[in-house]
């Protein structure tokens, strides 16, 4: 699974570059933040705050890509890129579509850092 979801170069790339022990201090890090910039893009859409879901879209983009979890940053990056129409138009579909992609993530990031 990991290899699918996390771009491996990547992954090694900046373990090689910041050190195992580290990076694995930012996985959890990002596991545990990660729900939570889940939670206010849902927050901002019901809000209508078109800055904050931005915003929390972007810090999802940037964090996601630092792993190699490109997948996942690219569907971020198209939340911060398109705004809240797309997603109030889908019914908050791509919403549901970057949590599934998360949650393959989040499983990959756990097996890297314990494989």
């Amino acid at each position: 699974m990991a290899q699918s979801t996390i771009d491996q170069t990547t992954f090694d790339d900046l373990k090689h570059t910041a050190g195992a022990e580290f990076v694995g201090e930012l996985v959890d890090t990002f596991l545990d933040e990660a729900p939570g910039m889940l939670d206010d893009l849902r927050r901002a859409l019901a809000a209508g705050d078109a800055g904050g879901f931005r915003r929390a879209a972007h810090s999802l983009k940037s964090n996601s890509n630092t792993f190699g979890a490109l997948g996942l940053g690219s569907l971020a990056r198209d939340l911060e890129l398109g705004g809240l129409d797309p997603v109030l138009a889908a019914n908050g579909a791509p919403l549901d579509t970057l949590e599934r992609e998360y949650t393959r993530v989040a499983q990959a990031l756990t097996d890297l850092k314990h494989g």
